[in-house]
C-alpha cells in the first residue's frame, strides 16, 4: 500500500498541467541545489583547517560538537518557516479499504525520503572523513555521520508537527526566535553554556559504541507526536485547528477617499492579510529587512560598491520586489470577475502601480535605521530608492502581463514554486542584473560613484515621466488581457 501511495504522489507530478510548464523552472532549482552541493562538499573538507585556524588550542571534532546543539535549532527554525507540509487528498482515500495507520504514517514519513533533507550530509560526511576519523578513528566518523541523519529525521518530522499545532507561523517564529535569543543570552552571560553541554553530549555519543544509537529516541518521539495529533484530526472538518467563527470584516475606510483606485488598494491589503500564501510571504519580508545586519557591519563588503547596491536595492525595495512579482496573476482566481466589472484599464493598472509605490516607500522607511552604519550606505540607499521607483515598478507592471500563470493563494508560500515560471527569473535581469553590471564596470575605474549618478538619474526621470510610461503599460496590458484570462482559467 505504501508503495501505491508513492506512485500516485509520482503521478501526480508528472501528469500535472502545470509540470512541463514548470520545466525550466525545476532546471533552475536543481542546478541550484548542485551548486550548494559542490560548495557543501567543499566547506566540509576545508572546515577542519578553518576551525584549527579559528581556534588552534581546541580540536575540530570538539568545536563541531560544541555548536551541533545550535546547528539542531538553527535548521528547526528554518524548516519550520520554509518547510511545506506534505499533503494529501486524504478524502479520496478514506471511502477505500485503506488503514488509518498507513495514511497518517505516509504523511509522517514521507519527508523522510526528499533528498534535499541530505544536503547537510555533503557537509558532515567530508568532515567526518578529514576532522573526526583522523582524531577519534573511523567507527567514530561512522557513528558521527548517522547522529546526523538521526537529527534530520527528528527536525523533518517535529518541523511539520509544529507547523500543524500551532497553526499561526508569526506567533511559532517568534517564539523559536525567543528561546535562541535566550539561549544565547545564557551562553553570553556565561549563566549556562549550551556549547559545553553540546560538547559533552555529542563527544559522548560519537565515542561510545552502541550508545550512538539513543540518539534515534527523538526520531521516535517525534514520530509519535504526529501519530497523535492526526489520531485527532484525521477527518477533514477537524484537519485544521478550530477557528473563530467571525467573520473577517476589515475596512480600511481612509482608502475610500482615493475613489475606485483606493477601493482596488484596499481589495489587494485584504487578499494579502487573509490568504495563507500572501500572508506569510509578508512575515517572511519582514524578516529579509535585518538581512543587512549581515553585511553592512562587516568591512569585508566596504570595498565591494557592486554588492553594496545590490544589497541596498534588495533591502530598499524589499516589498515591491517580493509582491510585485504577483501583482497581476495573484488576482487569477477572480479575474474573470474584475474584468467584468465597471473598471477601466487605467484604474486598475494605476491601483498596482500606487500599491507598489506604498510597498516602496514603507521598505525604504523601515530600513532608514541602517544610515547610521555610514554615508556610504546612506548613498546606496537613495539611489536604490530612486532606481525602485522609477525604474523597477514599471518593468514588474509591464512584464506582469506576459505571466499567465494562476497564483494559488491559499497554497504555503515556503519552498512553493508554484505560480512561478522562467519570466519570473528573465525580469531579474533589468530589476538586479543591470545596476549591478554598470556598478561593477565602473567600478574596474575606480569611478562607481559614476554609475550611482546614472542609475539614480533613471530613476528621477522614470519617477518624472510616470504618466506616459503607465500609458505605455496600459496598451500592454490591454493587448495581453485575454491571454491573461485564459491563461488564468487553467489549474496547475
Amino acid at each position: 500500500m505504501y508503495k501505491i501511495l508513492f506512485q500516485h504522489y509520482l503521478l501526480k507530478g508528472f501528469r500535472s498541467p502545470g509540470y512541463y510548464k514548470n520545466l525550466i523552472v525545476n532546471i533552475f532549482v536543481g542546478i541550484m541545489m548542485l551548486y550548494f552541493l559542490a560548495l557543501f562538499l567543499l566547506i566540509g573538507f576545508m572546515l577542519p583547517k578553518m576551525l584549527r585556524e579559528i581556534a588552534p588550542e581546541s580540536n575540530p571534532s570538539e568545536i563541531f560538537h560544541g555548536i551541533m546543539l545550535y546547528g539542531w535549532f538553527g535548521i528547526l527554525m528554518i524548516r519550520y518557516l520554509m518547510q511545506p507540509l506534505n499533503r494529501l487528498n486524504i478524502e479520496h482515500y478514506q471511502a477505500l479499504p485503506i488503514k488509518r495507520s498507513i495514511i497518517t504514517n505516509y504523511l509522517i514519513l514521507k519527508p523522510l525520503l526528499n533528498p534535499a533533507n541530505y544536503l547537510m550530509l555533503c557537509l558532515t560526511i567530508p568532515f567526518a572523513i578529514k576532522g573526526i576519523t583522523p582524531e577519534l578513528g573511523a567507527f567514530a566518523g561512522f557513528r558521527f555521520v548517522g547522529i546526523t541523519i538521526f537529527i534530520i529525521w527528528f527536525n523533518s518530522m517535529l518541523a511539520p508537527f509544529l507547523k500543524r499545532k500551532y497553526h499561526n507561523l508569526l506567533i511559532g517564529s517568534i517564539a523559536l526566535l525567543i528561546i535562541g535569543g535566550g539561549l544565547a543570552a545564557l551562553e553570553y552571560f556565561k549563566i549556562f553554556s549550551v556549547f559545553e553541554l553540546s560538547q559533552h553530549l555529542f563527544r559522548f555519543l560519537v565515542t561510545t559504541p552502541f550508545v550512538w544509537i539513543l540518539a534515534v529516541t527523538p526520531c521516535i518521539v517525534a514520530f509519535l507526536l504526529n501519530k497523535l495529533f492526526f489520531s485527532q484530526n484525521f477527518y477533514p472538518e477537524k484537519f485544521e485547528r478550530k477557528r473563530k467563527n467571525k467573520a473577517v470584516t476589515q475596512r480600511f475606510t481612509f482608502m475610500e477617499r482615493f475613489g475606485t483606485i483606493g477601493e482596488l488598494i484596499s481589495l489587494n491589503i485584504k487578499l494579502v492579510l487573509r490568504h495563507k500564501r500572501t500572508k506569510s510571504t509578508l512575515y517572511t519580508a519582514l524578516f529579509v529587512l535585518a538581512y543587512g545586519l549581515i553585511f553592512y557591519p562587516n568591512p569585508v563588503y566596504n570595498n565591494q560598491p557592486a554588492w553594496l547596491l545590490f544589497i541596498a536595492i534588495f533591502l530598499s525595495g524589499t516589498g515591491m520586489l517580493i509582491f510585485g512579482q504577483w501583482i497581476i496573476n495573484w488576482d487569477g482566481a477572480h479575474f474573470d470577475y474584475l474584468m467584468t466589472r465597471n473598471i477601466d484599464t487605467r484604474t486598475y493598472i494605476r491601483s498596482n502601480y500606487t500599491l507598489l509605490m506604498a510597498l516602496c516607500v514603507a521598505s525604504f522607511i523601515l530600513t532608514s535605521p541602517y544610515f547610521f552604519f555610514g554615508q556610504k550606505i546612506i548613498i546606496n540607499h537613495m539611489v536604490a530608492f530612486l532606481y525602485n521607483a522609477g525604474v523597477n515598478s514599471y518593468v514588474y507592471l509591464f512584464s506582469a502581463s506576459f505571466n499567465t500563470k494562476r497564483l494559488e493563494l491559499t497554497r504555503g508560500s515556503s519552498m512553493n514554486m508554484q505560480g512561478v515560471s522562467y519570466k519570473n527569473f528573465i525580469v531579474m535581469i533589468p530589476l538586479l542584473g543591470i545596476p549591478i553590471i554598470l556598478v561593477a564596470f565602473f567600478g574596474i575605474f575606480k569611478a562607481s560613484n559614476i554609475a550611482l549618478i546614472i542609475l539614480g538619474a533613471l530613476g528621477f526621470v522614470g519617477i518624472l515621466c510616470r504618466e506616459p510610461l503607465l500609458r505605455m503599460t496600459e496598451r500592454q496590458f490591454l493587448r495581453r488581457k485575454y491571454a491573461l484570462c485564459a491563461g488564468f482559467r487553467k489549474h496547475e
